[in-house]
């Protein structure tokens, strides 16, 4: 999701006379979600974006976004499935079906079905069959080979578009849902065994077409789906008829998701609303069950388009851009909604980068970077106030890309000298020159084709090298001086792999650099002699960040399971004071945080302290303290009364932590006395989305 910069407007003095640049951060044109697909093999969670981007959650690895696939103007994904086990294919309305490579994060291949737009897409319950659903009305079969799809054959072409598409669990029939009617479809003939009429009526109103938005086929010929009119409705597909109808809303039930054992499913709804069917006994001692609409969930402000059902949860996307993981509580351990409750709104990942040298920020959108001079102030204060601005922050740069592909990633050098970013099919580098109050920008022309796709870039620390990770796991070292550059080495991935490198970390001195992949262990990398140094011992869960720290060039790395580990890279091995952390073990409200640590850095003149951020919580660790025990308090969520009491806090455990700042999408050290904050208002968000539709309260 893309972010931008916006003016800062205030600065607060902290602490030993730390300036606070309040950036507050605007953000345009977030992608609200589409499609999200549950993989019951892998416990991971696929979700597509309006602008095309898909991403990949691992539900098993504290919910951590561990891969993601650009974006692309001409893409409007409208349906995504898991087929034969961990295969992942998309379809959309410029009428291709994809493959994503998992492994290279790029895409394998796009084919034509030869139907128009496709609106439906749904894998056969062995995974070895695909079908989409068109615009022309035509239903379509693939069959999955090894290493692409192939079509098989068409059904009978139905009148309107296909909007909606179930197997039947036996994988012998399907449903389709089109405007206005249902269809029951034979696998082996392809002809339509039935057409069900869906009731047009609305709020009393019976002239609008009735859009069958969902269908799901049970086991026992149960066909339940979801229309335009509000109606969740349940059919006899032997004979074709309507059994049961619930009105549940005055607006569209835009999608439905069955459990695997059929006892329960979920629908969602334009008024943002989620609500839970299950199946219960008729009475208490009655074999015979019903199916009960249980508790609405209002966890959205506008369109649910998508739903999905898991062992334990419910999971479902809209256009407000969150992802809403509700748990099922009688299948999980914890009794606590709250505590249980995820909602992700922001990337895992940093999509904002800092020139310290020149006080510039680098945001990343979709299609262009922003280039922000952060304000300043010549006032004093005591600790708390807001200081006035003696210079406004300066809007720099508005550098778009070309062409339909989304940015992947971008870095600006710590000179200010130097902006690098990557899309699919090209890499782009430009040189900076400031005269004055003047900015003019030379792109480096002629760069070399592996460097496209990258999906990190990484400047040393005195600007002259430029690091570039590559989708094919490859690492390239790229020499920068004047205006020129010079491809030096490229360090490929181990043998057998093509594991895509996702982070990386530059020592201060220049001489390390480390690489982390989706689910391998670290590489550390000799930059002098262009060698493999050692790799950091595997762990189950992937990296969110790491960096290394100046002069010892330990390397610190978080864990989506908010584990930090410390590894000194000259010895080799994990420092005592990680050893000790891993023997006593990190409080449990540390380990209960529900978003990834993104950014580590550390203080130049504190060498014991470890400065880490998620989207809540801003911390320093101060290794020269005791770590806090389960009976500690770990946040004091008031401020101090006087000063005996913030040098009693000050010293009473290793982790300081501030909540001052949310949400937070970038934190770091401009110098010893300057920190910038960037954060993201989620009401900013929301005001930036279409109106949601409007309700009328009762009595108005």
């Amino acid at each position: 999701r893309s972010t931008s910069g916006a003016e800062p407007e205030s600065a607060r003095a902290r602490g030993a006379g730390a300036e606070r640049g309040e950036h507050r951060e605007g953000e345009r044109g977030a992608a609200g979600i589409r499609c999200v697909a549950y993989n019951n093999q892998s416990n991971r969670l696929a979700v597509s974006r309006t602008d095309g981007t898909v991403e990949i959650y691992n539900l098993s690895a504290n919910y951590f976004q561990e891969k993601f696939f650009p974006g692309h103007e001409s893409r409007a994904t409208e349906a995504l499935c898991w087929a034969e086990g961990q295969r992942l294919f998309s379809a959309g309305l410029n009428g291709e079906i994809m493959e994503y490579d998992l492994q290279a994060l790029n895409i394998k291949y796009a084919m034509d079905a030869f139907g128009g737009p496709i609106w439906s897409m749904a894998a056969s319950p062995s995974g070895s069959q695909l079908l989409v659903g068109c615009e022309d009305g035509s239903v379509k079969l693939f069959q999955i080979t090894p290493d692409k799809i192939q079509f098989e054959r068409n059904f009978d072409r139905q009148k309107s578009r296909i909007l909606s598409l179930s197997w039947h669990p036996s994988g012998t029939h399907i449903a389709a849902g089109s405007i206005d009617y249902i269809s029951v479809f034979d696998v082996k003939s392809g002809s339509a065994v039935h057409k069900m009429i869906v009731d047009r009526q609305y709020m009393g109103v019976s002239k609008r077409k009735c859009i069958v938005w969902g269908v799901a086929f049970l086991s026992d010929g149960t066909i339940i789906s979801v229309d335009s009119a509000g109606k969740v409705q349940f059919w006899d597909s032997a004979t074709g008829t309507l059994v049961k109808s619930h009105l549940i809303a005055n607006a569209d039930v835009q999608s439905i998701a069955v459990a695997d054992q059929e006892d329960s499913f979920v629908v969602g709804t334009a008024e943002g609303t989620v609500f839970h069917f299950q199946l219960v006994p008729v009475t208490s001692n009655s074999s015979e069950k019903q199916w009960v609409r249980t508790k609405p969930f209002q966890h959205h402000t506008h369109d649910v388009r998508t739903v999905a059902h898991s062992p334990t949860a419910l999971i479902s996307g809209g256009t407000d851009t969150h992802l809403v993981f509700r748990p099922l509580m009688e299948k999980v351990q914890v009794k606590n909604y709250d505590a249980a409750l995820r909602k992700i709104t922001f990337p895992h990942r940093c999509l904002i980068s800092c020139s310290k040298k020149r006080q510039l920020l680098l945001f990343q959108f979709a299609h262009h970077l922003e280039l922000w001079r952060l304000g300043s102030t010549v006032a004093t204060g005591k600790n708390g106030d807001t200081l006035p601005l003696s210079k406004n922050a300066d809007h720099l740069l508005h550098l778009k890309t070309k062409g339909p592909e989304n940015i992947i990633c971008s870095c600006i050098s710590p000179c200010g000298s130097w902006i690098a970013y990557s899309t699919v099919s090209r890499f782009f580098l430009y040189r900076l020159n400031y005269e004055h109050d003047n900015i003019s920008l030379k792109r480096v022309s002629k760069m070399p084709a592996f460097l496209r796709s990258a999906l990190q870039i990484l400047f040393s620390e005195d600007s002259t090298k430029l690091f570039v990770a590559s989708n094919q796991g490859a690492l390239h070292i790229v020499q920068l001086s004047g205006g020129s550059f010079k491809h030096l080495h490229a360090f490929q991935p181990q043998s057998g792999t093509v594991e895509a490198m996702c982070l990386l970390a530059v020592s201060p001195d220049g001489n390390w650099l480390a690489a982390s992949g989706t689910s391998a262990g670290v590489h550390v990398y000799n930059v002098k002699q262009l060698k493999l140094h050692c790799t950091v011992p595997a762990y189950n869960f992937p990296v969110t960040a790491m960096a290394i720290a100046p002069n010892t060039n330990n390397l610190v790395i978080a864990h989506s399971d908010q584990q930090v580990f410390e590894y000194s890279i000259p010895d080799k091995q994990y420092t005592d004071w990680s050893r000790t952390v891993q023997k006593q073990g990190f409080h449990h409200l540390w380990l209960q945080r529900d978003t990834p640590i993104t950014h580590i850095s550390f203080h130049p003149k504190r060498p014991m302290h470890i400065l880490l951020h998620d989207a809540y919580m801003f911390c320093i660790i101060d290794k020269s303290l005791p770590l806090p025990n389960d009976k500690t308090l770990l946040y004091n969520p008031f401020p101090p009364t006087n000063e005996s009491d913030v040098v009693r806090r000050r010293t009473a455990h290793a982790f300081k932590i501030s909540k001052i700042y949310k949400p937070l999408l970038f934190m770091d050290l401009l110098d010893e006395r300057t920190l910038v904050a960037v954060e993201r208002p989620l009401d900013d968000i929301i005001a930036q989305l279409p109106p949601p539709i409007k309700k009328k309260k009762f009595g108005t």
